[in-house]
């Protein structure tokens, strides 16, 4: 059992919707068929015992003009997943924004913050479970792939500080928006942990910078860091940290592997984040192509079952993507989910090895010492209360 989540493992829809260097906007939800078959994906997760989601809203779609909210591309998805029963972690904006903002100008926090009230106001007005909401995904992602390398929208070089600064402000922003809505609503704040390596001596410090700027997001959004943008404790809730086989690597290098002995074990930087903020935590995102995906399910579980036995709350573990998806940049299918690409029924072939290999851990999970989970909800009741 979870302490913050109806189920401890989760299932997460890819819902990217920036746009690439050629000028495409993505749009994960339409191209996976998550948006016309919501209920029945739901109702797949809940065979699989998933009771609770990660999913998205898609600003670009929802504000085409200026103040003015169009649900339907939404309200379908928040009914289905009243129907179902299942609990959604609702993504406000993942990595795209409408086209009539400028997402350097000064009036972007104020726009967003809008548009996540209106969100609140919306899911209150439709449904009686208390909310949870990521405002905006991947900050220090985003800051690095869209304000230094180029990768997607807005394609900038030696702007990624700034970027991320721009997106924080709008995070604390929207966070309180909705708060005065809604005061019962959760937050998640997800970026990615990684370990960096130097390959000589002389690149120790700058492998030192780029391992530490993993925290900056979450530091700012508590008020340590950078206190002149507005965060505090209120705005540092539930911490979702994204986890994959290649996060650790060496500066400016190639991948360290698992096994390898400066490879860093999950439970170690778990253990650390945890350490660090003092907040209630979850696997916001894991998960590996073909045949890589049962043993790095498996690595993943064992790692974070090490870690609750060091005494870290870490409360979820989420499948992500949970379907098949075609890839950002070329669009080639990616064999990485639980569930394979939609029939004309809105049925998914089950990926039997993953289902399997989900099903022993769910079991391992079941059995988690009662001692071991109470940490998690102490932690919870902590976090709301200010910084530890």
């Amino acid at each position: 059992m979870s302490a913050l989540f109806q189920s401890y493992f989760m299932g997460g829809f890819e819902c990217s919707t920036q746009r690439r260097p050629d000028g495409v906007r993505l749009d994960l939800l339409r191209a996976t068929g998550h948006d016309c078959y919501a209920e029945e994906d739901y109702r797949a997760l809940l065979a699989q015992d998933i009771a609770t989601a990660r999913d998205g809203l898609r600003w670009h779609l929802i504000e085409q003009h200026p103040g003015q909210y169009d649900w339907s591309s939404f309200l379908p998805m928040l009914h289905a997943a009243s129907r179902t029963g299942v609990q959604v972690l609702w993504d406000l904006c993942h990595y795209g924004w409408p086209e009539h903002i400028d997402i350097w100008s000064s009036d972007f926090p104020d726009r967003y913050s809008r548009y996540a009230a209106a969100v609140a106001r919306l899911v209150r007005d439709e449904t009686a479970d208390v909310p949870f909401y990521c405002p905006i995904n991947e900050i220090s992602f985003w800051a690095w792939a869209a304000g230094d390398m180029r990768l997607f929208a807005p394609r900038a070089t030696r702007r990624g500080m700034e970027l991320k600064c721009q997106l924080l402000r709008a995070a604390i922003a929207g966070t309180r928006a909705i708060l005065e809505v809604d005061p019962r609503a959760r937050f998640v704040a997800v970026d990615p942990v990684i370990h960096v390596v130097p390959r000589t001596p002389a690149m120790r410090r700058a492998a030192a910078h780029a391992r530490a700027a993993q925290f900056e997001a979450w530091d700012i959004l508590a008020g340590k860091l950078h206190p002149e943008l507005g965060g505090g404790p209120d705005c540092l809730d539930i911490i979702g940290v994204n986890y994959y086989s290649n996060n650790q690597w060496f500066l400016r290098g190639r991948t360290i592997e698992v096994g390898d002995p400066l490879y860093r074990p999950f439970r170690e930087i778990l253990a650390e984040t945890h350490q660090r903020y003092g907040r209630p935590l979850f696997v916001a995102e894991t998960g590996a192509e073909g045949d890589l995906r049962q043993p790095w399910l498996r690595y993943v579980c064992d790692e974070v079952l090490a870690a609750i036995e060091l005494g870290v709350p870490v409360d979820g573990i989420c499948l992500y993507p949970v379907t098949n998806y075609p890839g950002w940049a070329d669009e080639r299918h990616c064999d990485c989910g639980l569930l394979g690409p939609p029939q004309q029924d809105g049925s998914r072939a089950l990926h039997e090895p993953l289902a399997a290999e989900l099903a022993r851990q769910q079991e391992r999970f079941r059995y988690v010492r009662e001692e071991d989970r109470g940490i998690a909800v102490e932690a919870m009741a902590t976090a709301r209360g200010g910084w530890p």
